[in-house]
């Protein structure tokens, strides 16, 4: 529900800012996730905030200060991207002001097989960014008009662009392989996996919450939320992910279908007539969780309504058993496991769905504790467990302020 805040409260927002400061955009296919930062730090967040529900009836617009002293939500209209970017810059140009903008980052999805680690938005990186929107339709193109948008409304303020793919870059080349023509694979189509900015924060995190051992263990990290995903680590590196090619693979999602049997292409042009546009409209919006509960694309809505429907009920068997063996294999890539880390939307607040995924893991050192799962603790496994099971809250903006400061600190040296 919307808060009523007075003039005087958005200047005491911009007060902070009297020092440079950080911008910190994540955008989505249906929503925009923000920050600012002291600049001096990259950790010191001021402000954060999001717009959710983009291309709804009734989309969302919520905020808080560092100390959630204010903190409001409101409703506005936003039927399309557009419109939820200019809100954005006209909110944040109104209530906080850019003079003390130092840059602006962003996370985009896709660096191709090029940008493997955050580079400043050039006129070349932007011709890269609309030659590699046909990768992934479903988010590079809404993350361009971010930064055209930042960039023609203020175009003296550095750009940083922060690739999703970058965690992944330096898998192992059997991981990234893909089993067609290798003719494709000079093309740039091989798996480059997501989630790289959640996945770099987790790692980061499990090291200060878990010791130096534990992030160059075995670890398996799973994102799990609207887009899921999971990653095996070893010695601190990626060496597989579950996303491919496009961030429809892997696990079942709100809405993607995860992976499915190619063939389904061909016998469905044949049988339903279906076109290319159709399928990939299916796979991204019309499957997962909402294809096969009919009903949502919402755990929490599935897990209320799953006594009393068995398409709810399937729909969450499905992702957890997905998930458990997805988590089995990565186990045998790692060769054992010493540490599961669950976090996104459902990870960090489903007790349910981890406690269903780590049923039957015993296996692999896992004891569950339920008391301590049920109350989403930062470690849900028992204390004899040979295993660590942890609950971590990822933060996104806070990875792409880190890189921002990283490359000014770079160029300033040279």
């Amino acid at each position: 529900m919307a808060t009523d805040i007075r003039e005087s409260t958005y200047q005491d927002i911009a007060a902070k800012f009297h020092d440079s400061c950080l911008l910190s955009i994540n955008g989505g296919s249906s929503s925009i996730k923000f920050g600012v930062y002291k600049s001096d730090t990259a950790t010191g967040r001021v402000l954060s905030g999001k717009i959710e529900r983009i291309g709804l009836p009734e989309a969302v617009h919520t905020f808080q200060t560092d100390s959630a002293a204010i903190k409001t939500s409101e409703k506005l209209s936003a039927p399309n991207y557009a419109a939820a970017v200019t809100f954005l810059i006209d909110w944040l140009e109104s209530r906080v002001g850019f003079s003390a903008v130092k840059a602006i980052g962003h996370r985009v999805v896709h660096g191709g097989p090029k940008y493997r680690q955050p580079h400043f938005v050039t006129d070349e990186l932007l011709e890269e960014l609309h030659r590699l929107s046909s990768f992934n339709p479903e988010h590079i193109p809404a993350q361009i008009q971010l930064i055209e948008a930042f960039r023609k409304r203020y175009p003296d303020i550095p750009q940083v662009a922060c690739f999703d793919t970058a965690f992944h870059s330096d898998m192992p080349r059997v991981a990234r392989l893909l089993p067609i023509p290798r003719r494709f694979d000079a093309l740039g189509i091989q798996r480059y996996g997501f989630h790289g900015l959640s996945y770099a924060f987790l790692l980061e995190e499990l090291g200060r919450v878990g010791g130096a051992a534990a992030a160059e263990g075995r670890v398996i990290l799973a994102h799990l939320g609207n887009g899921a995903s999971l990653a095996a680590v070893r010695g601190g590196r990626c060496i597989d992910t579950s996303m491919a090619f496009t961030p429809t693979a892997g696990l079942p999602m709100s809405t993607r279908s995860g992976d499915l049997d190619p063939g389904l292409v061909w016998y469905l042009a044949r049988t339903a007539r279906m076109t290319p546009e159709q399928f990939h409209t299916m796979v991204n919006r019309e499957s997962g969780l909402l294809g096969v509960s009919e009903t949502s694309s919402d755990m929490r809505d599935l897990l209320e309504r799953e006594a009393g429907d068995i398409r709810a009920a399937e729909a969450v068997a499905l992702f957890c058993y997905q998930t458990k063996k997805w988590i089995g294999g990565f186990a045998a890539a790692l060769g054992g496991l010493d540490t599961l880390v669950f976090s996104g939307g459902i990870g960090e607040n489903a007790w349910q769905v981890r406690g269903r995924i780590c049923v039957g893991l015993e296996y692999l050192g896992i004891e569950m504790d339920a008391a301590l799962n049920q109350t989403s603790a930062p470690v849900i496994s028992k204390a004899a467990s040979r295993t660590s099971v942890r609950v971590i809250k990822t933060d996104e903006e806070s990875m792409i302020a880190k890189a921002v400061t990283q490359i000014l600190k770079n160029e300033t040296k040279q």
